[in-house]
């Protein structure tokens, strides 16, 4: 079964490449969160088959470059995108505003993502690579994970001139940005061109609040019926401490029929009794006389432990 965050790539990758800037920023993106991106090999290993055929399309229309090594068509399992060609490297490196000499030097280039469409694009590059989304329907997570911390924290700067907050957290060696909100997912799927992926996320957190406010309504109405059940439990109890006494029969009228019905339906709500008197009354009056009745059982009880006064 594929998995979600496999199904957000493949979104993605029908987004077409755009313009040159916009296919260079996308090709950065998935330069700096790859796994080696050196003056001496760049390598792109994945194993979503659209990322890998879309690779060679924005190396060629971004940098006007072809790979050194590409994956077989049939290639299953982890495909490999290499580039070896020190001229070819050292091209990458100069579009890119990097030194060919020091890895050291590797940033977010903020002059070539200016445009809005650019910096969408360079977060998309940026998560075929080295970017990961949960199953909305268990939880919400969404991150980026790069091995250069200076990219992590730039990208970081990037998605807050954006309106988005990550956090960042290090994991085995890699620098990570996450976001854990559903509505910021989202915003950010939108953004980077995978919005039926962004409607999944919606649509989950709705089922997930129906579920949530159903379950809160079931767990209040179970604990309404317990607690009507026991306080029904408590007034059968004193009906038969008065009964025991001698002293149902001599009631008031009013009471005992408040008291015969409680009998007749011990389990009907003191809405209920108060429709099944004769005339009709209603819940306050059935409460009142519920109280009056524990009161008098609890009275007579009294008495009979301490013995007449």
């Amino acid at each position: 079964m594929i998995s979600f965050s496999a199904n957000v790539k493949r979104e993605l990758c029908r987004t077409a490449p755009g313009a040159k800037c916009c296919a260079l920023a996308e090709m950065l993106g998935a330069l700096l969160y790859a796994n080696h991106f050196s003056a001496s090999c760049i390598r792109i290993v994945t194993e979503n088959p659209e990322f890998a055929a879309r690779l060679p399309r924005l190396l060629q229309r971004g940098f006007g470059l072809r790979f050194d090594a590409l994956p077989e068509p049939e290639a299953q399992g982890k495909r490999v995108l290499v580039l070896e060609d020190p001229e070819k490297i050292s091209h990458v490196f100069t579009l890119c505003g990097f030194s060919a000499e020091s890895s050291l030097a590797l940033h977010v280039n903020l002059a070539l993502l200016e445009n809005d469409c650019c910096r969408r694009a360079f977060l998309r590059g940026a998560f075929l690579a080295g970017g990961s989304v949960t199953d909305p329907a268990k939880r919400y997570h969404l991150e980026f994970s790069t091995s250069h911390r200076r990219v992590c924290a730039e990208t970081g700067t990037l998605l807050l001139e954006m309106g988005l907050t990550p956090k960042q957290t290090e994991r085995k060696g890699s620098s990570i940005l996450y976001f854990k909100q559903s509505e910021t997912i989202e915003e950010l799927l939108a953004l980077m061109g995978a919005p039926v992926s962004a409607m999944t996320v919606m649509q989950a957190k709705i089922e997930k609040d129906w579920r949530n406010d159903a379950n809160r309504k079931t767990n209040c109405d179970t604990a309404n019926v317990t607690k009507a059940v026991d306080a029904a439990q408590e007034q059968l109890a004193a009906l038969r401490t008065l009964e025991a006494q001698g002293r149902l029969d001599t009631l008031p009228e009013k009471l005992l029929q408040t008291a015969l019905l409680r009998r007749e339906h011990p389990e009907a709500t003191l809405s209920e009794l108060a429709e099944l008197h004769e005339p009709p009354t209603s819940k306050s009056t059935v409460n009142h006389r519920m109280r009056k009745l524990l009161t008098l059982a609890a009275e007579g009880t009294e008495t009979t432990e301490e013995g007449p006064a």
